[in-house]
């Protein structure tokens, strides 16, 4: 099995950082926030062992790669363009797109955009969701007194302080309060932690600070990401957010399409996501979008940052169903 190697590609405009090993059909990991292609080493190297080119980039405004200015740099459709012209780069002309949190959603969107470009379509923890009937900044919720995380997001610089003042307790809080270890989701003690958020504070405020990083996540792998936001800071994928009304605008164009290609998706049971109201339904009725969905499973125990969590499980379901194509 060959081993890992990075370098760097020119797609787009920008210069992207990827990680990739092995050969064979071409399987693109998309990583969410905040991780970075790290997040994905479980999954390079059983992608190889079951004779597949696995390639992690790290995402516009993530690690190594290109962090564009302006904040409207930052849709969806901007992102995809990177992902097409990233198969092109790597000399391939299509690819199984793999996506978590936000690379879910972009990987939901190239399927539906781009299925002469994407084979298959794989899916954690963000499931296929049809265009909401007004814009998120209208849809989630605000009052005087305290509003939806994507609010406190979506104001440039706030979170950024917020997040930057300790790099490394933030991403402790945040990983540790999405993962499994923090308990059921269905527990008042255990409630979703991104949610609502009083104005007069901040979302890490309301986070415990572990005593000990979880059993997933090794201190030397902690460092890569300490180190990588550290450099990057969070900005980039914060401007995600910020594009939440622009990439609805754009929806307006795939209104009524559904994914045509082979899909699966996972979560885990302990998913921050299954906490959001009406998030379980939608699940149970995406094959209305998704008519080739090939499977929806529940990994036990796990939480939102699924392929660290529980990569045994991942890896069987992502291979199984490659195989199958």
């Amino acid at each position: 099995m060959t081993t890992a190697s990075q370098h760097f590609i020119d797609a787009n405009g920008l210069r992207l950082h990827v990680t990739e090993q092995g050969r064979g059909p071409l399987v693109l990991l998309c990583h969410g926030f905040p991780e970075t292609s790290h997040a994905w080493r479980h999954q390079l190297p059983a992608l190889a062992a079951a004779g597949f080119r696995a390639v992690a980039p790290d995402l516009r405004g993530h690690g190594k790669s290109a962090c564009p200015a302006d904040i409207a740099a930052y849709s969806v459709l901007d992102v995809l363009g990177d992902i097409v012209a990233l198969v092109d780069g790597l000399g391939e002309r299509e690819a199984v797109i793999v996506g978590s949190d936000w690379g879910a959603t972009i990987a939901w969107q190239a399927a539906l955009v781009r299925p002469d470009r994407v084979r298959a379509v794989v899916a954690l923890g963000v499931p296929m969701m049809g265009r909401a009937p007004v814009a998120p900044s209208r849809l989630f919720p605000q009052s005087a007194d305290a509003w939806f995380y994507t609010h406190y997001f979506n104001e440039p610089e706030l979170a950024e302080r917020e997040f930057e003042r300790d790099v490394a307790a933030t991403l402790r809080k945040v990983y540790f309060a999405a993962s499994g270890d923090a308990g059921p989701r269905d527990r008042p003690d255990t409630p979703n932690p991104f949610g609502m958020i009083p104005r007069s504070r901040g979302v890490l405020d309301a986070l415990p600070d572990p005593a000990h990083l979880p059993r997933w996540l090794p201190p030397g792998d902690f460092d890569v990401l300490r180190s990588a936001f550290t450099a990057s800071g969070f900005r980039g994928g914060l401007n995600y957010y910020r594009n939440l009304d622009r990439n609805w605008a754009q929806q307006a164009a795939f209104e009524g399409r559904r994914i045509e290609v082979p899909a699966l998706y996972l979560v885990g049971e302990r998913d921050t996501g299954l906490a959001m109201p009406g998030m379980r339904e939608l699940i149970q009725s995406m094959d209305r979008l998704v008519p080739r969905l090939a499977s929806s499973e529940v990994i036990a125990g796990a939480g939102h940052w699924l392929q660290q969590e529980a990569p045994d499980a991942v890896n069987a379901a992502l291979v199984g169903f490659l195989r199958a194509l």
